[in-house]
C-alpha cells in the first residue's frame, strides 16, 4: 500500500472499528446527530486506510443537501481526504457532483458555510474542480464579513501556487494588490500580503514602503509577515538591507512582544553594526523582566548567550539587567543566567555583580523555598568564580559565605569549604581574618566532609602561638569528653548484640563499590541503623555539643584519621613557636589521648562496625610521630602538604588558562578575498547605523568571519554512495546534521535513455529517528537528475540507521515496477555530543546513579598508555577531567576519567584504565556509563571501531 500525503489527522481508537453497513443506514436517515457521529466515523476510517467507496453516493444523495453547519463541515473533511482521481493522475467523473455543491456553498447566506468552503479549497490539488469555481472565489473578496474575505484571499493565494495556478488566474496580484489597499480589517489585510509575499515579491515590498510611516499600526500578524518578507528580501539582495534595518528598528516600538522579539532576532541576523546588536540586546533584556512564562525566558537567555558568545564586549553593559533574571523562583532560569553573568564580568562590574549575588545569598536564608538550598549552592559556586577571577573582592565576600560552613545544604556547605580553603591561599592578607572567624565557627558546621576540610585548613594555616592553641581548644571542645563511652554503655552494646543474633539481624551490611579520585574502585561497608542500636549512640554525642564528637560516634573512621592528623600538625607546630616545653608537652599527651580514645571505640561494641584498617594504621602512624618526632618528617608534616597545595591550585590555573585560550577562534581569510575600505567610500545619505553596518561587514570580511572553512573542508566526507554506478538510478547523500533534525540532500541521476515516471524515494528508519515526511514522487528525464530533500527528526543520542530504496516505472512498461536498494545510511554519534566539564564530585555522583554500563576491552597495537588515552579522547569527541599533572611520570599505569554532554541533555561518562604488560603491549578496560542505554551502547561500538589506532 503506498502512502499518500495528508492534511488532516485525527485520533482513531481501533478497539472498535465501525461497520460500513451501520455508517451507511446512519447517513440515510433523518437523525442529524446519528449523521454527524456517522461522518465522524467514516472519516476515521479514510484516515486509517479503508476506501468504503460504497458511501460516496450515499453521502451525495443524503448528506449533501443538509443545512445543518456541523453536517457540512464534516462533509467537506470528508472530500477533502477521498481520492479524487484514478491510477493515470484523471479526475474521477463522479467529483463533477460535488462542484455544484461547492458553487452552492460560496453563494451561500450563510458566512460560516462560505468561509469554511474556502478553506477547504486551499487544500484541493485538482485544477479541473476548482476551475469552474473561480468567479465565485474573487466575488466573496467583496463580502461584509471579514471571516469571508480573509478566507477568500487564501483560496486566491493556494489558487495561484498550482502549477497551472497562473493560467487559472493570472490576475491574482493585481487583485489582491487593489483589495489590500481597501481592506480594514486586520487578518484579511495580512493574508492579502502574505499572498503578494509568497506570490508577487515586487507588489509587497512597494506597498510596504508605500505604507512605511503606518507600519507602527499595523497588527501584529501583519507585522509579522513584514519581517519575514525582510529577511526573505535581504538574505537575496544585501546591498538595501540598510533601508530595511531602519524599519525593524521601528517595529522594536511595537506593543505585541512577539513582534519585537522577532524585530531582534532579524536585526542579529541581518546587522553586526554595534548599534543593532545593543537595540537587540536591550529588546532581550526588557522582554526578559517583562514576561512572566518561564520558557520564554529560558529562551530569551539563549538568544542573549548567543549574543554574548559574538559580541561579548556589547553584553557587558548590560551584564545588571540580565541579572535581574534571578528574580524567577525557576532554578533553571537561575543557572542560566549566572552561567551567562560569569562570563560578562569584568574590572568595571565586578564589585557591582558580587553585591548584587551576596544580596541573592541573604535573601536564601529567610525564604521557605524548597529550592533554596539548591540556588544558594549556585549562588556561592558563583561568587567563587568571580573571587578567582579579581581576587580583590575575595574579602568582601569571604566573610559573609563563612556563614554558611553549618548550612544544611551539604553541596552549598562544601562549596563553601573548597573556596575558603583556596582563598586562604591566594590572598595572605585574609589568613589571620579567616583562621579567626573559621575557630569562631567550627562548633556550626554538621557534616562531615566539611569538617575535614575545616579541619585540614585549620592545620596547614593555624601558624601564631594563639592560633595554634585556639585550633587545639577548639577541636577539644568539639570532640567532648573523653573517653567516648563508659563501660556501661560497652555492656548494652554487648548484649544488644547477643540479642540481635538470637532473634534477628539489627543491622543489614552492604559492600557497595566506591569511585577513587583515579576512577578505579574500592569497597565500603554501610551499615542500617535498627532502633535496637540507635540508644546507644545518641546517649552522650547527639544530646552533645561537640560537632565532632556526633560524627565519629556515628561511626566515621576517616573524619577520625583527619582529626588526629591536624592535631599532630598542631602539636609539631606548637613545638617550633611554645618556648615553654611543660606546654608543648601537656598537648601532645592531650593529642595522644584523643588519639587512643578514638583507636579504642574503633575496636569497641559501641559502634556497629569496627575501624577499617586503613583508618587504624593512619592514627596509629600519628601516635608514633608525636612519640618520636625526626625533623625529616617534621618537614613533610608541616612543608609538604601545602606545597602540594599550591601545585594543584597552580595547574588548575593553568588548565584554566589553557582552555580559555583554546576557545578564542582563529579566523582566516583566503589571501585573494575581496576587501573593500569603507575610508574610500561615499558617505553621502548614509546614517550612523549604515555606515556601522558596512563597517562591520568589511571587518567580518577581513577576518574571514563569513569563510566557512570547515564546512568546505568536511563537506566532501558527508556526501555517502546510496547506489552503484551500474545501477539504472544513480544516488547520493549529503548528509546535514542539525542538532534536533537530520537533513538527506539526495541527488538521483536517471542513467538510462528513457523517461522514469513515479520515481520515488523511500525511506525507513531505525533507532531513536523518525521520518517527518514522505518525499513526493518526480518524472525524470533521460539523463537528467534531481534534488530530493528528507528531513529526520532526532529525539536521543543513539546510533540509528536510515535504510530504503527508489522506486520508479519505465516509460516502456508502466505496469512494471523497478526497485533498487540504497546502502545504509549511519548516523554518527559523534555529531550530538560536545566535550563539557563538571566537578570530580559530581562526576562519582553520576557514576553511582547511572545504571547502563558499557565495559570494553583494551585491544590496541598503541603501546604508550598516554598517547592511547589522547586517541581516545579524540575518537570519542569527550574531554579528559583528570589534570595533566596527575598523568605525569612512567609507570606503567594510567586511569582517567572522560566527560561529554548531548544536545539533549544527556550525560556519558567514561573511565580508562590502562596497564602496560611486559611484552609492551596495553590491557584494561575503558568503561562507558550513561542514564539511557543508547548512548553507552554507541560510544562502545566507536571506542571499539576507534581504539585499534587510526582515525
Amino acid at each position: 500500500m503506498m502512502e499518500k500525503s495528508c492534511t488532516l489527522l485525527v485520533h482513531f481508537d481501533k478497539g472498535t472499528p465501525a461497520l460500513a453497513n451501520e455508517i451507511k443506514e446512519a447517513l440515510e436517515g433523518n437523525d442529524v446527530e446519528l449523521k454527524i457521529e456517522a461522518l465522524k466515523k467514516a472519516i476515521m476510517l479514510l484516515l486509517n486506510g479503508d476506501t468504503i467507496p460504497q458511501l460516496f453516493i450515499t453521502i451525495i444523495r443524503y448528506v449533501l443537501p443538509s443545512e445543518d453547519h456541523t453536517v457540512q463541515k464534516l462533509l467537506l473533511l470528508y472530500l477533502e481526504i477521498i481520492e479524487k482521481t484514478d491510477s493515470k493522475g484523471k479526475i474521477l467523473p463522479e467529483m463533477i457532483l460535488i462542484c455544484q455543491n461547492l458553487r452552492n456553498n460560496l453563494q451561500h447566506p450563510n458566512e460560516y458555510i462560505r468561509g469554511v468552503t474556502l478553506r477547504f479549497l486551499c487544500r484541493l490539488n485538482e485544477a479541473e474542480i476548482i476551475e469552474p469555481l473561480i468567479p465565485s472565489i474573487l466575488t466573496n473578496l467583496e463580502h461584509r464579513h471579514p471571516f469571508v474575505r480573509r478566507n477568500a484571499v487564501l483560496a486566491i493565494m493556494f489558487v495561484y501556487r498550482l502549477p497551472q495556478g497562473e493560467t487559472l488566474l493570472d490576475s491574482a496580484p493585481e487583485i489582491i494588490d487593489r483589495f489590500l489597499a481597501s481592506e480594514q480589517d486586520p487578518s484579511s489585510k495580512r493574508n492579502a500580503f502574505l499572498m503578494l509575499f509568497n506570490c508577487a515579491q515586487d507588489r509587497a515590498v512597494n506597498y510596504l514602503f508605500t505604507h512605511i510611516s503606518r507600519i507602527i499600526e499595523w497588527g501584529e500578524q501583519l507585522q509579522m509577515v513584514v519581517l519575514e518578507l525582510i529577511k526573505k528580501v535581504c538574505r537575496v539582495n544585501k546591498g538595501e538591507k540598510s533601508k530595511y534595518i531602519k524599519i525593524i528598528i521601528s517595529l522594536l516600538d511595537a506593543p505585541s512582544s512577539a513582534v519585537v522579539y522577532e524585530c531582534a532576532g532579524t536585526l542579529v541576523s541581518l546587522s553586526s553594526a554595534p548599534t543593532a546588536i545593543k537595540a537587540a540586546a536591550n529588546t532581550y533584556s526588557q522582554l526578559l523582566l517583562s514576561q512572566s512564562d518561564n520558557n520564554v525566558k529560558l529562551i530569551l537567555l539563549d538568544r542573549i548567550s548567543e549574543l554574548k558568545a559574538s559580541h561579548r564586549e556589547i553584553m557587558v553593559e548590560l551584564v545588571m539587567d540580565v541579572l535581574r533574571a534571578l528574580s524567577s523562583p525557576n532554578v533553571d532560569i537561575r543557572r542560566k543566567t549566572l552561567d551567562i553573568v560569569l562570563d560578562l564580568i569584568t574590572p568595571r562590574n565586578i564589585n557591582q555583580v558580587v553585591m548584587m549575588l551576596k544580596k541573592e545569598v541573604v535573601k536564601t536564608q529567610s525564604g521557605e523555598l524548597e529550592k533554596n538550598g539548591e540556588y544558594r549552592q549556585m549562588l556561592v559556586q558563583a561568587i567563587y568564580a568571580c573571587a578567582v577571577k579579581f581576587p580583590e573582592v575575595a574579602s568582601t565576600v569571604v566573610h559573609p559565605l563563612m556563614d554558611f560552613l553549618g548550612d544544611t545544604n551539604v553541596a552549598s556547605a562544601l562549596d563553601v569549604a573548597v573556596f575558603v580553603r583556596e582563598i586562604i591561599e591566594t590572598n595572605p592578607k585574609l589568613r589571620v581574618s579567616i583562621i579567626t572567624r573559621l575557630l569562631d565557627t567550627f562548633y556550626q558546621i554538621r557534616n562531615s566532609r566539611v569538617c575535614t576540610h575545616s579541619l585540614w585548613i585549620i592545620g596547614e594555616y593555624c601558624l601564631s602561638l594563639s592560633e595554634v592553641e585556639s585550633g587545639i581548644a577548639t577541636i577539644k571542645q568539639c570532640l567532648g569528653e573523653l573517653p567516648f563511652y563508659t563501660a556501661s554503655e560497652e555492656k548494652e552494646a554487648q548484649d544488644a548484640t547477643k540479642n540481635s543474633q538470637v532473634v534477628s539481624s539489627t543491622t543489614v551490611s552492604s559492600r557497595r563499590p566506591v569511585i577513587l579520585a583515579d576512577g578505579t574502585y574500592a569497597t565500603q561497608s554501610a551499615a542500617l541503623e535498627t532502633a535496637m542500636s540507635a540508644p546507644v549512640l545518641v546517649q552522650g554525642s547527639l544530646t552533645s555539643v561537640g560537632n565532632l564528637r556526633s560524627l565519629i560516634l556515628s561511626g566515621d573512621f576517616f573524619l577520625e584519621t583527619v582529626v588526629a592528623c591536624t592535631l599532630t600538625k598542631l602539636v609539631l607546630r606548637l613545638e617550633e613557636i611554645q618556648p615553654s616545653k611543660a606546654e608543648v608537652n601537656k598537648a601532645t599527651t592531650q593529642a595522644l589521648l584523643i588519639m587512643v580514645s578514638m583507636l579504642q571505640l574503633g575496636q569497641s561494641s559501641v559502634l556497629p562496625h569496627p575501624i577499617d584498617n586503613d583508618s587504624r594504621d593512619r592514627i596509629v602512624l600519628c601516635i608514633r610521630l608525636l612519640c618520636h618526632k625526626g625533623e625529616e618528617v617534621r618537614k613533610i608534616w608541616l612543608e609538604s602538604c601545602r606545597q602540594s597545595f599550591v601545585k594543584m591550585l597552580a595547574d588548575k590555573q593553568l588548565l584554566e588558562t589553557e582552555e580559555t585560550k583554546a576557545k578564542a577562534q582563529i579566523l582566516s581569510a583566503q589571501p585573494d578575498d575581496l576587501i573593500d575600505f569603507y575610508h574610500l567610500k561615499s558617505r553621502k545619505g548614509m546614517s550612523q547605523l549604515e555606515l556601522e553596518d558596512a563597517v562591520q561587514d568589511d571587518l567580518k570580511r577581513a577576518t574571514g568571519e563569513f569563510t566557512k572553512d570547515k564546512d568546505d573542508a568536511n563537506k566532501l566526507n558527508r556526501i555517502l554512495q546510496l547506489t552503484g554506478f551500474s545501477d539504472p538510478v544513480y544516488a547520493e547523500a549529503y548528509v546535514t546534521v542539525n542538532h534536533y533534525d537530520i537533513v538527506l540532500d539526495v541527488t538521483v541521476i536517471n542513467r538510462t535513455k528513457e523517461t522514469l515516471q513515479n520515481l520515488c524515494l523511500e525511506l525507513a528508519t531505525m533507532g531513536d529517528l523518525k521520518l517527518v515526511e514522505r518525499p513526493q514522487n518526480y518524472t525524470l528525464a533521460p539523463e537528467s537528475s534531481k534534488q530530493i530533500k528528507a528531513n529526520i527528526k532526532v529525539s536521543s543520542t543513539e546510533t540509528g540507521v536510515i535504510f530504503g530504496n527508489i522506486v520508479y516505472e519505465a516509460s516502456s512498461n508502466v505496469l512494471d515496477r523497478s526497485v533498487i536498494v540504497l546502502n545504509d545510511i549511519h548516523i554518527d554519534i559523534m555529531d550530538y555530543i560536545s566535550p563539557a566539564s563538571c566537578a570530580d564530585v559530581s562526576f562519582r555522583t553520576m557514576w553511582a546513579e547511572f545504571e547502563w554500563e558499557n565495559k570494553v576491552a583494551v585491544n590496541t597495537v598503541i603501546q604508550d598508555e598516554k598517547e592511547f588515552l589522547n586517541h581516545v579522547v579524540k575518537a570519542t569527541n569527550m574531554k579528559c577531567l583528570t589534570p595533566p599533572s596527575a598523568l605525569e611520570g612512567e609507570c606503567g599505569v594510567l586511569a582517567a576519567n572522560l566527560y561529554a554532554k548531548s544536545v539533549f541533555g544527556e550525560d556519558a561518562l567514561v573511565n580508562v584504565s590502562v596497564e602496560k604488560q611486559a611484552d609492551g603491549k596495553l590491557s584494561g578496560y575503558i568503561r562507558i556509563r550513561s542514564k539511557t542505554q543508547g548512548i553507552a551502547l554507541s560510544l562502545g561500538d566507536k571506542i571499539t571501531l576507534k581504539q585499534k589506532g587510526g582515525l
